[in-house]
C-alpha cells in the first residue's frame, strides 16, 4: 500500500510523503524511559532497533510547491545502510511522481536540519541541488552547527549535502520565526539541536505543524518521551511544554518526521498531566 496521505487544510493541499523505512537503536530513541515501557509499541530487533519511517511533507499553497524534508542519504554505501537497516520501499521521488511533479517542480524546500536522515536527498548523486528550482529554508543557528560540529553531533551532519547547496548560493538562511508564504511559517523548535525548525500551516481556520524532531513519532508525545540523540534535553522539555498546549487548544494537526506508521495526528490531554498523540480517524 503506498504511504502517501492527504489532506486539506484550508487553502492548502498537504501530503505526507515518505523516502522509506530504517532502524535506530530503541534505547537512544526513548532515552531515559526504561525498555520495559517503550518496547509494547516498538518492538526492538535482535540489535536492539527499532523501525522507523522518513516522512517528508508536500504543501501545495498559492501555487507554489514546498517540500519539508528530502530524504534519506543515499550515498552511504553498503555498510551505512546496513547499519541503520535501510529500506527504501518508496521514495520521496515516486511520491511526487504520483502527483505529476517532478524535482524541477519545487519552488521551496525546509530543512528543519541538517541530519542526514532530514536532508539527505539535498542532492543528487552527482553532488548536484537535487531541487534546482528552489531555495533551501535553513535557521542560521542550524547551518553554522553543521559546519563547526563536534563530537556529539559530527555523525549526523555529512558535508556532501551541504556544502553544494551552499556553494550553489540556494540556502536561504533565516533567524527565529519566518514566513514563507502567507499562512506558512517556519518556527524554531531547540532541543534536539539549537538550530531545529518545524513547519506551521495556518489556513482556513486549521492549523498543521510538522514538528521535526521535537515529537520525532507518536509515542514521543508524553513530556519525558525524549530521545537520548537530543543534544539538550531540557531544552526539549521546555520546548514541549511552550508549544504542546497551544497545539492541543487549537486542535492541530501534527505530522512527524518518523513515525513509521501513521502520517497525521492530533495531541490529546494524558491521564497523568502532559499530552499523548492519537492518528487522526
Amino acid at each position: 500500500m503506498a504511504w502517501t496521505q492527504y489532506l486539506r487544510i484550508g487553502d492548502a493541499d498537504v501530503y505526507s510523503l515518505t523516502d522509506g523505512q530504517f532502524r535506530l537503536d530503541g534505547g537512544a530513541m526513548y532515552g531515559s524511559v526504561p525498555k520495559v515501557l517503550w518496547e509494547r509499541g516498538a518492538p526492538a530487533d535482535d540489535l536492539g532497533r527499532i523501525r522507523l519511517r522518513i516522512n517528508p511533507l508536500l504543501i501545495r499553497l498559492g501555487g507554489k510547491n514546498v517540500l519539508v524534508e528530502t530524504g534519506f542519504w543515499d550515498q552511504g554505501g553498503e555498510k551505512f545502510e546496513g547499519m541503520y537497516a535501510v529500506d527504501r520501499d518508496e521514495t520521496v521521488f515516486r511520491g511526487l511522481s504520483d502527483l505529476g511533479l517532478a524535482p524541477d517542480d519545487i519552488d521551496l524546500v525546509v530543512n528543519t536540519h541538517l541530519h542526514f536522515d532530514h536532508a539527505g536527498r539535498n542532492v543528487t548523486l552527482t553532488g548536484e541541488p537535487t531541487f534546482p528550482n528552489a531555495r533551501y529554508v535553513v535557521q542560521k543557528q542550524e547551518l553554522h552547527d553543521a559546519q563547526n560540529t563536534h563530537e556529539r553531533s559530527r555523525a549526523s551532519y555529512i558535508p556532501g549535502y551541504i556544502d553544494p547547496i551552499l556553494d550553489a548560493g540556494l540556502f536561504d538562511v533565516v533567524e527565529g520565526e519566518h514566513e514563507l508564504l502567507p499562512g506558512l511559517s517556519v518556527l524554531p523548535l531547540p532541543g534536539h539541536n539549537l538550530g531545529q525548525q518545524g513547519v506551521v500551516l495556518r489556513s482556513g481556520g486549521q492549523t498543521l505543524v510538522y514538528a521535526a524532531d521535537l515529537l520525532p513519532t507518536l509515542a514521543h508525545a508524553p513530556y519525558p518521551y525524549i530521545m537520548g540523540y537530543d543534544l539538550y534535553p531540557v531544552t526539549t522539555l521546555e520546548t514541549r511544554k511552550r508549544y504542546f498546549p497551544q497545539w492541543f487548544e487549537e486542535g492541530a494537526v501534527i505530522a512527524t518526521p518518523h513515525d513509521p506508521d501513521v502520517a497525521f495526528a492530533r495531541l490529546e490531554a494524558g491521564k497523568k498531566g502532559g499530552f499523548t498523540a492519537v492518528a487522526l480517524p
